[in-house]
Order: structure tokens, then sequence, then C-alpha cells
């Protein structure tokens, strides 16, 4: 087997290896700092899954933990919260601990009023009250550089786009995107050379939500507005009003999923898009097989890789697994699994059986999928209206970043005006 792949990082702080963990298992995985991102972070991950790669994988490196490397495990182990649990879902286990966020780091059945609650303004019948105006805004930024023959991407439509929805469905003013965006980047990709650092670096912006929606939680109990906050907050849990703290959490997670994935999902599918241009003619030619294409695109283009915390001892795929350790999911293995799809690198508008975790799995499956959908529906449709060809920019290199949410910038597209 060719190791250079998992070469040792001699300046990255390192885990002990457990007497449970095989050394054949072991591999330098860092979740936060993929080798060979340079080409993509979907290319990274995929160059760890190889065919004699372990289906889960130790890595000494953010704490160490377990890596599960197949879509099977992924599934399984999202839908099976009574043995891998969410009290602890972030690496390292120090910025995991510091995560204050709910329902995330709750299991059935205390998470699942927190989780009615969240779908009271999320779910699919409250979120197609609103197509015109998500659609109005995806319009207006659009048309507002389509003469211009470009634009970054990134910049310009994916980090606006589907934070202006969001902070309007929130209820909350679009200049508090740049602050709230900082404490998003700092949860989902915390910086630190060391898990104690990362740790400290998460609490800070934990405590950073924290202090942005008190006030404004403060302000709306008791309303009778329409904005996601208010049904939030004025929620029963088991018969009682929601406590400030669980608030708190609630809340801000809103914010942290309403920020950070969708806006850097976009930009990985435009990146693909660019640089194939007989699917974008493919999307056009189709208005059906636009909308279902959706769907392949959430597959290839997964940005999240949470972890779940192992209950109890147990033999797993053949290993052994002690209560406590972490398994990070990096939900891009799923959909790029080729056990599962063939060629999964490839967007096939014509794929049958499309299968991923984009969403994650069981009961904490994203709240927020309804709306994600709409707005990647939405942008491919009244991009291609006023765009229907476009390419990188020659020379464009774009910066990708991993982490809990993975992320890209510099997305320079051109075409003719």
């Amino acid at each position: 087997m060719n190791t250079d792949t998992f070469a040792p990082t001699p300046t990255k702080h390192r885990a002990p290896r457990p007497d449970h963990v095989p050394q054949e298992l072991v591999r330098e995985v860092d979740a936060y700092a993929l080798d060979g991102i340079e080409e993509g972070v979907h290319e990274a991950w995929k160059k760890i899954q190889r065919p004699d790669t372990p289906p889960l994988i130790w890595t000494p490196l953010t704490g160490g933990h377990w890596i599960a490397t197949r879509g099977v495990l992924i599934d399984e182990i999202y839908r099976n919260p009574d043995r891998f649990s969410s009290r602890i879902i972030w690496v390292p286990r120090e910025a995991g601990e510091a995560y204050e966020m709910v329902p995330t780091r709750m299991d059935p059945p205390e998470h699942t009023p927190y989780r009615k609650a969240i779908d009271k303004g999320l779910n699919l019948a409250q979120i197609r009250k609103v197509e015109s105006d998500v659609r109005s805004v995806a319009i207006e930024l659009i048309e507002g550089f389509a003469s211009h023959g470009g634009c970054d991407f990134a910049k310009d439509y994916g980090g606006v786009f589907p934070v202006r929805v969001f902070l309007a469905l929130a209820g909350l003013p679009l200049e508090d995107a740049a602050k709230l965006n900082l404490l998003a980047n700092e949860m989902t990709r915390p910086s630190g050379s060391t898990p104690d650092e990362q740790g400290r670096s998460l609490e800070a912006a934990n405590k950073g939500f924290f202090d942005y929606v008190g006030p404004i939680i403060e302000e709306r109990r008791g309303g009778s507005g329409t904005d996601l906050i208010t049904l939030m907050v004025n929620s029963e849990i088991n018969g009682e009003p929601i406590a400030q703290d669980k608030a708190l959490g609630l809340v801000s997670l809103l914010l942290l999923g309403g920020l950070d994935t969708v806006v850097n999902f976009l930009s990985f599918m435009m990146i693909y898009l660019a640089r194939h241009p007989e699917t974008v003619e493919e999307l056009r030619s189709d208005p059906l097989k636009l909308q279902r294409g959706v769907e392949e695109m959430f597959r290839r283009f997964a940005v999240v890789s949470d972890a779940r915390f192992v209950v109890a001892d147990m033999e797993y795929y053949g290993t052994q697994l002690k209560r406590g350790d972490l398994i990070l999911l990096p939900t891009a293995l799923h959909g790029l699994d080729d056990i599962q799809h063939e060629d999964p690198m490839r967007v096939d508008l014509s794929r049958r059986n499309v299968s991923h975790s984009t969403f994650a799995q069981g009961p904490h499956r994203c709240a927020g999928m309804h709306l994600a959908r709409m707005e990647v529906t939405i942008t491919l449709q009244e991009w291609l209206a006023r765009i229907p060809r476009f390419s990188l920019k020659e020379g464009a290199a774009p910066i990708y970043h991993s982490g809990i949410v993975a992320a890209v910038e510099n997305v320079p597209l051109v075409w003719e005006v």
C-alpha cells in the first residue's frame, strides 16, 4: 500500500494511540487541514477512500478519533442514537465539549420537542410560502452583475443569497451578517493548532452567538410575529415555556445552520458547473431534469463532517470500539462512495437511486433541508436563465477549507455579455 497520502506531519499535535486501536487502522488525517486540499475538499476526502481503506480508520490528529470511510457506516451511525450519541458532535473533543447548541447535542426522547419547535418554521408547507420572496432575492442579485461579464461567485452571490434569505426569515437586520459570519466560521472551522486552542476558539464563538441572541429572545418572548425566532422562543417544551439556556442554544443553532452550509455548498456546485459546460447544457435543456438533478448535486457536494460518541464498548464492522470514542462522519464520503455510486465524482443528472447523508439521517436529519433544496433549485433556474454559459476565469485558484463545514473562497466566474 502506498502511504504517501498519510505521511506524518511533524508539527501537528498528536494523541497517543489507545490500546484497543490496531496500528494497521491508523491514518494521519486532519479533518481541518486535509492533505491535497488545494485540489478541492471533496477530492481530498476521496483520496482517503481507497479500495483497501478499512471502513473505520483512526487518526491521532485533532485529539484522536475514528473516521467512518464508507457510506453504509455513515448512514447507519446517524440512524442509531442509542449506540452512537450526539452528546459530543465536534472534533476535537475539547471543541465538542464547548459546543452548547441544542438540540444537536441531545438524543431522543429529550431531543424530540426541541426538534418540533424548529420544524414549526422550517417545515415544507412554511417554506413554500416564501418561495416568491426567495426567488426575488436571487433575481435581484444575479441581475446586479449579469451585465458585468463576471463576478466572484463566493463573495457576490454564494455568501450573500442564503444569508439574506435566512436573516429575513429570522427577522434580523442584514447589517448583522458580517459579525454572525465571523462567529459561524469559528464554530465550524475553529482556529488553533492544538485541541485545547480549538476548544477555546469554539467556546468563544459559542458565547458570541449567545450574547447576540440573548436580547433578541427577550424581546420576542410573548410576541405574535411570524419570524423563525418568534415561533421558536414561544414554543412549549413538554408543556412548559422553553428555558432561557435552551432558547439560547436553539436560536444560535438556527443561525449557525442558516449562515454557513448552503453558502459553501453553492460555491462548490458552481465551480464544478463552470468546469463542465456539458452539464450546464443538460440542466438548461430540461426544466424537469434541473429540478431532479438538485438531489444529485447534494450527493456530490456534501460539506458537513460532524461526529458521534460511542455509547458502550462494542465490536463494529470488525473493529473494537470503546465507550467515549468519537467517530467522525464525513458526509462527503457517503455521496462519493463508489460502492454505492458508479463514477461518483461525476455529476450524472440521470443517476438513479441517489443516496447520501448530506442532510444527515435519523432524528437529527437537517431541519433546513427544504429551504436548502429551494435555494439551490432557484439559484440554478434564475442563474441559467440570465447567464446560460460561464466558466472559471483563466488562472483561477479557489481557496479550499475543510472542517465541520467545508468552505471555499475565491471563485471568479466569467461569461460573455
